[in-house]
Parts: structure tokens; sequence; C-alpha cells
């Protein structure tokens, strides 16, 4: 067992009436509307739904970048009104430093808290060799594939010991190979640490194989049209999971929530928020 240094419990998280209005004036529209979630610390919630929906901007009011316009989201009971270090984000794309290497990417939350450098680097190198980079940590971002960025990515988000993790899509450019074991790296990463994690994704197979609970969007505006729990035991294990999606049961649910989204179709793209807060307009940008 590697010695990484141990989260805080999981966080528990409650969004009550949540309504997010984007834009001004004549741009002016409900992105999320109605939502209200109950996520129990430590549990692993996949967030599903079409293309412009608002996932990824409910993610980012629970990150703390984005004000919700009614309603509220806490944290064990205390509102989120911005950015903490105990609200780790890991997005699509990561977001490391170019300048840095990688050592330094992963301990710059550490950094940032004033821990001194010996020590952050020595829980740096830590968590690079529990996400398998510790050859690589004097490499720059753009000397390590996209599946080692995303690594890093994870190593930097749970250093700080997050009580809630937030994904934005985390392995959506990976390739199927590397998105797989990434999949299984994340769920011995919240096995032994055991934040609460909030997980975007499109991928059916994806929320089903790493979700506790699968909360299924309409389209914008967004609201949970299904609570639904997963009923596979865990752990499970990458080397189980062929075994897994020919289940049935598996079967079943996947074949349930494609005719959900199936059904749940935005006729038009409408701009949104991306979890830091940026407006978007385009339809290339609409991707969650």
């Amino acid at each position: 067992m590697h010695r990484t240094r141990q989260t805080r419990r999981g966080g528990h998280v409650v969004i009550e009436n949540l309504r997010i209005t984007l834009g001004d004036d004549a741009r002016r529209f409900v992105a999320v509307q109605d939502v209200s979630v109950d996520i129990a610390p430590g549990e692993f919630i996949c967030l599903l739904g079409p293309s412009g929906c608002g996932k990824s901007t409910l993610l980012g009011v629970l990150a703390g970048h984005i004000a919700p316009s009614h309603g509220r989201a806490t944290l064990d009971g205390a509102r989120i009104d911005g950015p903490r270090p105990e609200r780790g984000m890991v997005f699509q794309h990561h977001t490391l430093f170019p300048w840095r290497k990688t050592l330094e990417n992963v301990a710059f939350g550490l950094k940032m808290q004033g821990m001194n450098k010996s020590a952050r680097h020595r829980l740096a190198t830590e968590w690079l060799d529990r996400v398998g980079l510790r050859d690589f940590a004097q490499r720059y971002p753009a000397q390590l594939s996209g599946g080692m960025q995303q690594r890093a990515e994870i190593a930097r988000a749970m250093i700080t010991g997050p009580r809630i993790l937030l994904m934005d899509e985390p392995f959506g450019a990976l390739d199927a190979q590397t998105r797989a074991m990434m999949q299984a790296l994340l769920l011995d990463v919240w096995t032994e640490q055991r934040p609460t994690v909030v997980f975007v994704t499109h991928d059916i197979d994806e929320a089903l194989f790493l979700g506790d609970r699968v909360l299924v969007m309409s389209p914008g505006p967004g609201s949970i049209i299904e609570d639904l729990r997963v009923p596979f035991a865990r752990p499970r294990l990458r080397e189980a999971a062929q075994d897994l999606v020919t289940q049935p049961e598996f079967v079943a649910l996947k074949r349930h929530l494609l005719m959900r989204l199936r059904h749940q179709q935005s006729p038009l793209p409408a701009p949104r928020l991306n979890p830091l807060g940026d407006l978007h307009s385009s339809t290339a940008s609409l991707t969650s």
C-alpha cells in the first residue's frame, strides 16, 4: 500500500431548489432549474445528460465558480460561495502549468497552503508514485501523454485532501484502453481515500461502472429527471469490467438510460458557463 496523504471524511453535499440563470439582456436564459439532490459523504455520483443540459454548469456551482440565481448548495451545512481547497476539480483537458515540472504541478496546492518545499515535495512524490508517475516527476506537461496528464491532474486534486472531488468528463478525450485504465485508477484512489465524487460523463457504461448513483438531467433548462441507484457490488475491478457490462441487469439499465437520453435531446443549443464561470455560445463549445 502506498503511503499517501489521507483525505478528510468525504463531504455531505446538499443542493436545494437550485436555479442558474446565465447571460445578460437579450442573451439571458435559465440553464439549470429546480435541482434538489442530497449526496451522502463518500458517495460516487455520476451526472448524465444531453449536450447543453447544464451538467458542467451545475459542477461549477459546487466548485464555487458560479453563483446560483436561486436556491443554494452546501457542503457539510456551509453554503458554497467560492472556491476552496476542500473541493478538488479535474477537467476533460488538463490545466497543468506548462512551465512547471510534474512534481511542482502536483505540489502546487500545498505550496499555496504554505507548506514548506521539502514536505510538499515528499507528499507530491508519494502521490506520483500512487498514480504511476514517479519516473516522470521531472517532465513538463507537454512531455506527458494525455493519460499521464490526467493522472497528474488527479494527484494534484487529491493531494490537498479534498472532501469533494468534481470531475468534468476527465477521460472524455482519451482512447478506450487508456480510459479503462484511468477508470480503474480513479476507483482505486476513491476506495482508499473516500472523497465524495461528482463525475460528469456522456458515457452510460462509464456512469454505471463508476457510480453509486446516476443522476439523469433533462435538456436545458436542466433538471434532475431520474436518480438511479446502481445495484452492482463493489469493488468493481478492471479485470471484471467485461463480465459486468455483459450481465443482463447491466444491459437492461444501459438500455433504460439510453432511451431516457434519446428522448431528452435538446432541439437548440444554448450558451452555457463552463465550471470556471466562462460563457460559451458557439455550438462547438456545447459539450455538456
